[in-house]
């Protein structure tokens, strides 16, 4: 029988209560001040409730400006569903190559992948870039997004759910004359699919957070994604940034992510809880 602590349960629930404000409550006011007028964000104190510039501020960054956010927003949501997917694609494959195939230096090849977690995006930029350049592919999708494909982290963890599969399976399909790659896409996948979808929820948003690569590759605006549109709006020098259309942006480019988030929670949850098995 489990015993009952009110008083464990009363400190338990203030403790998650001022988690959820610790974490809202940025939220909020980025919120409020997007339904502000730029004069009103500027008061001390800025109010608290939700003024009625709310459908005009958001009309503006949509809409209106040189480049509008619904077009910085369309290139992030590419860039990151390709650089989720691409990520995927490649560490389920070279994973299911480094588990199932017998070949000449197989724990080095593995072991390379496994040392690149020590050279992510920020250390390699400046070679990875002119790579980028004499290929001519600044200014397009594929230079936003092939440089960051590659998963040493995905490929890790596809190789230890392979290495939970039981041999039995594999050796069945080989007697049934399942090849390896009908072996692959009927048994592997399907067991391995919570894991995919947890997976793609993290590198989704990890492809949309994208801020130091995408502001190196692009110089045109048709190319810019939402996180750069948002220091785009930070006037600098003597101009007055218009802190309500910044936190619309704000908003608008939390929206994405939070519905992926939201949409795959539960196989999200499973794919973290069974991995952990």
């Amino acid at each position: 029988m489990v015993e009952r602590r009110p008083l464990a349960d009363i400190a338990t629930h203030v403790l998650l209560i001022a988690g959820i404000a610790l974490v809202g409550l940025p939220v909020w006011l980025a919120f409020v001040a997007s339904t502000l007028s730029s004069e009103q964000v500027l008061e001390a104190p800025m109010s608290l409730l939700p003024g009625g510039h709310l459908a005009a501020n958001y009309r503006s960054v949509l809409t209106e400006g040189s480049t509008p956010l619904r077009m910085l927003l369309v290139n992030s949501a590419l860039s990151a569903l390709i650089i989720a997917t691409g990520k995927i694609v490649i560490s389920v494959l070279s994973a299911f190559a480094v588990v199932y195939f017998r070949f000449p230096g197989r724990a080095p090849c593995f072991w390379l992948i496994f040392v690149t977690l020590m050279l992510p995006v920020e250390v390699r930029i400046l070679p990875t870039f002119e790579v980028v350049a004499r290929l001519g592919l600044l200014d397009s999708y594929a230079g936003l997004t092939v440089p960051l494909l590659a998963s040493a982290t995905a490929t890790f963890l596809f190789r230890q759910f392979f290495l939970t599969v039981p041999e039995e399976l594999a050796e069945a399909a080989r007697i049934d004359g399942a090849g390896p790659m009908r072996f692959f896409w009927s048994i592997l996948l399907p067991l391995a699919r919570t894991q995919i979808a947890a997976l793609f929820v993290i590198l989704f948003i990890y492809g949309w957070n994208q801020y130091l690569w995408p502001l190196m590759v692009t110089t045109r605006e048709d190319y810019y994604t939402a996180v750069i549109g948002i220091r785009r709006l930070m006037s600098g020098g003597d101009a007055a940034t218009e802190w309500n259309l910044v936190m619309a942006t704000v908003i608008l480019a939390m929206l994405p992510p939070a519905l992926v988030v939201v949409a795959m929670q539960k196989w999200f949850v499973r794919g973290l809880v069974e991995s952990e098995k």
